[in-house]
């Protein structure tokens, strides 16, 4: 048994009242004269021992009508086995969800607003020598400390939506950080418990902690968010044809009709759409435009949707590359092939070098790499080209079977590439394409039933070997590698087994050619992502920006202004946000006063799906461990704390009344002497 007011015990003290006047009788006796007194004598010695027996009695009733008057001060309790010290008090931990789904209402208003008010109820029922710590989904630092209970309202007062996420694990993970010392811990959620947040795996609590889940109930509202977004065209060029597809989704049980969709780039509207959407289904709509002049474009898709309002816009951001850069270092002055496919468009800013006179300091400067028909690569041209793969590079190697194999296998496995094995000189066609891969995927709008493909009669055979790595764009017969993708590092090379020489074969006259080296060219520009989710993108990528020591990047957004820590990687530079932003938005990245990138970030689309997990769902997640879920409710609240332990103060002042209507009684009626 445990006292939650031990102090008062010191009262017990007073026991000794009843007793003092037990052992020494205060009354005054008053002599009075009387001719006789044999027979008073006689009386008085027969009921001596129920006199003794009577005030023994009633000096028990004093006794402990007085020692349960005080443990009823002392407020005592029978603990249900949680550890802690009462004379340390308490350690009370309340987690507010401040998620955009807290924006709901119900007949209280909405969620975070009686969340709030609920929290501050809740404190009220604890101990002044209790503490309290705070927890929502923005974890901050401050919120790690305990503290009391007026600096506790002032933490709730402050809480407001946050586009951060978090799951019921983190929050309890977060909550037991605290050291609770000898405190008693009791942890309090206070959320709508949406099914993402909750989650489908276990749940661990700590073994120490008392944890009780408050459920808030919103009025069932529909809702539809603009889910993603995504370009179909692989890079952007000025002038040129946009393609975007737009994803929207219906999280209401009843099909929506009619829903606006508008998209905007560089504050000009450059699509209008209406679409209507099934039940808890997606939608996807593809929009189409032209005319963007080069450099970094800001985009927006929104749609009109009340009352959840944060997921009814989307920003992008995405760059109209100027050109290409493509270098081809050719081992023969007859090589045209290449020149004649990128020479044709702007686009593309070919330069060739022969192979006699490489200038490998410039490697960084080009997209594309292909080497023709060399005649004698060396070693260190491997040894550049793996730096430059290392780097994010794309390399293209069509070599010259006419060469000594032992020549190219050497270069070959410079940069971790398959050796030759032998040379086929049969005629033979590509028996097979892989028209899923990206290069090919949409090259094709019908595939003909009898597909012509290329043919070689002059080609080299590569160790066949099993690689991760590898991708087989193109085969020969018998699983012969014709045509194939090897990622190294961050680059990719491409590898063929014949050489762009018609007198060896047809590629570079035949139809798939053009296709297919404009799409490799194509995807050699690193991809950005449209856009990214604030609390879950911490790392922001960039070309490699030179930074001097007492210079620093920023990244700004109106009025919002983040300073990243940088970090460089091989081909690249990662910037490293953090928690720093906070609000959705289009920052540039500014270094000086030159502009070098821009980054869209979106709020998470898992707070738009309003479906929330049941108490039967809650429960399974924790297993058989005990939790108390209750509802938010005022007369609810403290259950938490009653859970934990019984109280016996009400049942103390019961025995304290028992006992003195008990000693009335003996006064009044227990063998009172009539004389």
């Amino acid at each position: 048994m445990n006292f939650l007011y031990p102090g008062f015990l010191f009262s017990l003290l007073a026991v000794a009242i009843p007793i003092l006047i037990h052992l020494f009788n205060f009354r005054k006796f008053k002599t009075v004269y009387f001719s006789n007194v044999k027979f008073l004598k006689t009386v008085t010695a027969e009921h001596a021992s129920q006199e003794k027996l009577r005030n023994l009695l009633i000096l028990c009733c004093r006794i402990l009508a007085i020692v349960f008057l005080v443990l009823a001060f002392a407020q005592p309790y029978w603990s249900s086995g949680i550890t802690g010290s009462i004379e340390n008090a308490r350690l009370v931990n309340i987690y507010i969800d401040n998620s955009y789904s807290m924006e709901a209402v119900n007949k209280e208003g909405s969620l975070l607003d009686e969340a709030k008010r609920r929290a501050k109820e809740l404190a009220k029922q604890f101990g002044l020598n209790d503490k309290f710590q705070l927890t929502t989904n923005d974890f901050e630092g401050k919120d790690q400390r305990p503290v009391s209970r007026e600096e506790l309202f002032n933490l709730i007062d402050e809480v407001k939506v946050s586009p951060a996420q978090k799951s019921l694990q983190q929050v309890l993970n977060r909550q037991n950080l605290t050291d609770a010392g000898k405190r008693n811990r009791y942890n309090y959620i206070l959320s709508d418990f949406q099914q993402q947040f909750v989650g489908k795996g276990a749940v661990s609590i700590a073994a120490d902690a008392v944890l009780n889940l408050v459920r808030l109930n919103a009025n069932t509202i529909p809702n539809i968010a603009v889910d993603s977004i995504w370009a179909l065209s692989p890079v952007h060029k000025p002038g040129g044809q946009e393609k975007f597809v737009v994803q929207l989704r219906n999280y209401s049980a009843e099909k929506r009709t009619g829903i606006p969709l508008k998209l905007v780039v560089n504050n000009q509207q450059r699509a209008l759409a209406t679409l209507d959407i099934p039940a808890e289904k997606s939608v996807r709509d593809t929009v189409t435009f032209s005319g963007l002049s080069a450099g970094w474009q800001k985009g927006l898709v929104s749609i009109k949707d009340f009352p959840v309002t944060f997921d009814d816009e989307l920003k992008f951001a995405f760059k109209v590359s100027s050109g290409l850069s493509v270098l081809q270092i050719s081992g023969g002055t007859q090589e045209k092939y290449i020149s004649a496919l990128f020479g044709a468009d702007p686009y593309f800013r070919l330069r060739t070098m022969p192979e006699s006179n490489i200038l490998y300091a410039d490697f960084h400067n080009y997209n594309l790499i292909i080497l023709s028909g060399l005649k004698n690569p060396s070693s260190g041209l491997a040894q550049e080209l793996k730096t430059y793969l290392k780097n994010g590079g794309t390399v293209v190697v069509f070599p010259d079977p006419g060469v000594s194999a032992t020549i190219y296998s050497s270069f070959l496995t410079g940069i971790d590439l398959p050796k030759i094995t032998a040379l086929g000189k049969d005629t033979v066609s590509v028996s097979y394409i892989d028209l899923k891969n990206n290069i090919f995927n949409d090259v094709f709008e019908e595939i003909p039933s009898k597909l012509d493909l290329p043919k070689v009669n002059h080609y080299f055979v590569y160790e066949n070997q099993t690689r991760s790595n590898r991708e087989d764009l193109m085969k020969l017969p018998g699983g012969q590698s014709f045509f194939s993708r090897y990622r190294l590092g961050k680059g990719k090379v491409y590898l063929s087994a014949a050489s762009l020489n018609s007198n060896e074969g047809n590629l570079s006259q035949h139809p798939v050619f053009v296709p297919l080296m404009y799409k490799i060219a194509l995807t050699s520009v690193p991809d950005q992502p449209l856009y990214y989710t604030i609390g879950s993108s911490n790392y922001l990528s960039a070309a490699t920006v030179t930074v001097n020591p007492n210079q620093s990047l920023r990244l700004v957004s109106g009025k919002q202004e983040v300073i990243p820590e940088i970090r460089q990687v091989p081909g690249q530079t990662l910037l490293y946000v953090a928690d720093q932003i906070k609000t959705s938005g289009i920052f540039e990245l500014h270094k000086a006063d030159s502009l070098i990138g821009s980054y869209a970030f979106n709020e998470s689309r898992a707070e738009s799906d309003l479906h929330y997990a049941d108490d039967k769902t809650l429960q399974s997640v924790f297993g058989r461990k005990k939790v108390n879920m209750m509802n938010a409710s005022g007369d609810l609240l403290a259950k938490g704390v009653e859970n934990n332990r019984t109280e016996l103060w009400k049942l103390c002042l019961v025995l304290c009344a028992v006992f003195l209507a008990i000693e009335a009684l003996l006064i009044r009626f227990f063998n009172k002497l009539k004389i």
